[in-house]
């Protein structure tokens, strides 16, 4: 109760309402919320706690998304990329401290960016071939980038949009890979010291906002045409890209 007294409750509210309104997006736009928040969170709490507060809040959030997409969920995807993306984030925590990572940032950036052209903004339903083992080394190189910057989920949409995964089956097969890879994330984080209370209180704020969101974007998803939500995929996927290479150059200079 001490640690939560001391802290201002406006940025408790404002975080419950930033993690409400970036799941609402995240949802009917296949992920990107986590990334959204990152200039956000950079500005209020400082650039060496943001991560690990985005991944702790989306944690919280993932059990309830979890339960309203389950029936969706593709599980054999599920299966080739959890175990390589639990190891990948034990291994990002460890190197959490130690690691710049601007050059890949800028890099993914760029193919996120590049869906605009490759989707023709939607009209197309796929523009390259995909195999499930793809998903073994996506899981490890998504959970490393992912667990030092604090979202990188918009980089697997274009992998499981062309693997034909799309709509509430999308949103619910990365709902059940990023729950257990945040297992993997939050224990890392809590092993090697880098979730102390404050951050703690911080993230559970921005989790609950969450779970409203998922709410909301459920039901705004259940109104939306297969068109419309691979033209908010793609947009999203973009203004992320165009936020990682920002992010990437700013830290560089």
């Amino acid at each position: 109760m001490d640690i939560i007294s001391s802290l201002s409750p406006y940025l408790l509210i404002g975080l419950f309402f930033l993690g409400a309104t970036a799941f609402t997006l995240s949802t009917i736009s296949g992920g990107g919320g986590a990334l959204m928040q990152i200039p956000i969170l950079n500005f209020l709490i400082g650039t060496s706690q943001t991560a690990p507060v985005i991944n702790l809040g989306t944690f919280i959030s993932r059990p309830s998304r979890i339960i309203i997409f389950w029936k969706h969920i593709v599980w054999k995807v599920f299966w080739y990329y959890v175990p390589s993306a639990m190891i990948g984030a034990v291994l990002a925590a460890w190197l959490f401290a130690e690691v710049k990572i601007y050059w890949v940032q800028i890099i993914v950036g760029l193919f996120l960016v590049s869906t605009f052209f490759q989707y023709r903004f939607g009209k197309k339903e796929r523009s390259f071939e995909v195999k499930l083992w793809y998903f073994v080394p996506l899981g490890f190189f998504i959970s490393v980038i992912g667990t030092l910057t604090g979202g990188m989920g918009p980089i697997l949409n274009p992998f499981l949009l062309n693997a034909g995964i799309d709509k509430e089956s999308l949103v619910g097969t990365k709902s059940a890979q990023s729950f257990f890879l945040g297992i993997a994330q939050i224990g890392s984080y809590t092993f090697f010291g880098l979730l102390t209370d404050e951050l703690w209180v911080y993230g559970i704020a921005m989790g609950l906002g969450a779970i409203v969101g998922n709410l909301i974007g459920k039901w705004l998803l259940q109104r939306m045409s297969k068109l419309a939500f691979r033209k908010w995929v793609i947009a999203i996927m973009v203004i992320s890209g165009l936020v990682l290479i920002v992010k990437a150059i700013s830290e560089i200079i």
